[in-house]
Order: C-alpha cells, then structure tokens, then sequence
C-alpha cells in the first residue's frame, strides 16, 4: 500500500499527502486512530515509505503486517504467545524495552492497545522522534482519552496531570481513521497536540485538516474531501530544524 494508493481511493488529497511526507521526514511523533476496519495498519503502512531510507527503524508487532521495503536498516520485532504451560510470553511492553537498547532512530508500533502505551511514549520523550504507532479510538480526543487509560495501566500511581504532560511532550500529531457508511475509508482529521494548559489542566489541541461531507452525498454514497481549516500550524519547530522552510 502507498499514498498514491490512499490519494486514488481518495482517502487523503496530494496536498496532504505532501504534508504527511513533511510531517514524518521532520520527525513529528504520529499516532493513528481509528475504529476496527478503518485501515490503521495500511495507512502506517503507507505513511512508512516517507522515512528516509538511511535511517535505522524498528518495527514492533503482534503479528508482522508492516511491509517497509525502502529502508535496509530494519529490525523486526514480533510478540510470542505463553506455552501451554503458561510461560515463554513476549509482551509489545518488553519489546519496546528491549527496542530501546538496538540504538533505532524510530520505533515503529503496530497497535498500542495498553500498559505498553507507557514505554511508548517514553520512548518518544527519550531521542527517538518521528515514532509512529496505531490505536484503536473513535476520534482523535478519544484517542488521548484512551492514551490516558492505557498509561494508567502501566503506571500506576502516576497523577493524572502527569501523565497529560507527558502525552502532549510525546505526541505531535493525530490522524484519524474511519469507515463510513458507504464502506469507504477516509481520513477523517489531522490534529497537532500543541501542549498542556496548566491552568485548565489539560492537553490543548488544534485541528488542521477535517474532512466535510459535500452536499451530493447520498445515503449510499459519501461525498467530501478533506480540507484545510484556518487554524495555523503551532509546533512547526521540527520543520525548521529539518530545513523546510514551507508553513502548513
């Protein structure tokens, strides 16, 4: 799967998939969301042949499904199933761990769906910018809802507070994923994470492209495309630092 692909099946539009690309030669932290049957993995999949083919990636799994075939410098971590006697299990937690010691330049996670979520993101905070991973949400605020039960699971004891900041330090962007009811995939949002609010204590956000249903749409068939909203792009630190010198 490519972003042509996703641009034909008129998932994305050229202009953003110009912008993913930027987003991840820069080294935003991505996360994608979306329902079951959304097309999270394909779409990681795609988003994956924008990292630059000399960097050292690896990817982590509960069962291989990422086909990156432009970077060499690959390792591929895969979790095991308990014996019947119980023991012998490989969790994606001990695998991101265990990933941190291989010197990658990006961790890239299949599906974060608990206690892992925790080293995901310290992993973020820790030097391995442009990480990308997968979670299950029915919107991008879902998602760091969800992101916040997830870390509760594997750190527990930690203040809420706490693990807001550390999500919003972690975090770049949100895009999300759904399935509408004419069974076609679209993107439906992409969201920077600009920060934590202190005196609201919460993670304040800014929506830079949504997708708007066109009047044509019909019960059977959705119509729309996704378009650019009038909020200008916050974090734009890591473009600068890359050398692109173009606004979003």
């Amino acid at each position: 799967m490519t972003i042509n692909k996703l641009i034909e099946y008129k998932s994305i539009t050229p202009e953003v998939a110009e912008v993913l690309e930027m987003l991840v030669y820069a080294k935003y932290n991505i996360f994608i969301s979306g329902g079951t049957g959304s097309g999270k993995t394909t779409f990681l999949n795609a988003l994956s042949n924008f990292i630059p083919s000399d960097e050292r990636i690896i990817t982590i799994e509960d069962s291989a499904e990422l086909q990156i075939k432009s970077i060499e410098n690959i390792v591929s971590l895969e979790t095991k199933n308990a014996a019947p006697d119980g023991t012998g299990a490989i969790t994606i937690r001990e695998l991101i761990k265990a990933a941190l010691r291989m010197r990658p330049e990006r961790i890239v996670v299949g599906e974060v769906r608990g206690a892992e979520a925790l080293d995901m993101l310290q992993a973020m905070n820790t030097g391995h910018e442009g990480s990308i991973s997968t979670g299950h949400a029915n919107s991008t605020y879902d998602m760091l809802s969800r992101l916040e039960t997830m870390i509760l699971q594997g750190g527990d004891g930690l203040p809420l507070e706490a693990i807001r900041q550390q999500i919003s330090s972690a975090v770049d962007i949100i895009i999300h994923l759904s399935r509408l009811r004419d069974k076609s995939r679209k993107t439906m949002e992409i969201m920077e994470v600009v920060g934590y609010d202190y005196r609201e204590r919460k993670i304040t956000t800014n929506t830079l492209y949504e997708f708007r249903e066109l009047e044509e749409s019909t019960k059977n068939k959705v119509i729309g495309e996704l378009v650019r909203t009038d909020n200008p792009m916050v974090n734009t630190q890591k473009l600068v630092h890359s050398g692109i010198n173009r606004t979003i």
